[in-house]
């Protein structure tokens, strides 16, 4: 159970890392077209 645990708050943590770079990603690019 413990394994499982963490391989969830490891995904869980990836997503968001992924989620904000993509985030931060788009907005550099609005910025860019404006």
């Amino acid at each position: 159970m413990w394994l499982v645990d963490i391989l969830l708050m490891l995904v869980s943590s990836l997503i968001l890392v992924v989620a904000v770079l993509v985030g931060v990603a788009f907005l550099t690019l609005l910025e860019r077209k404006v």
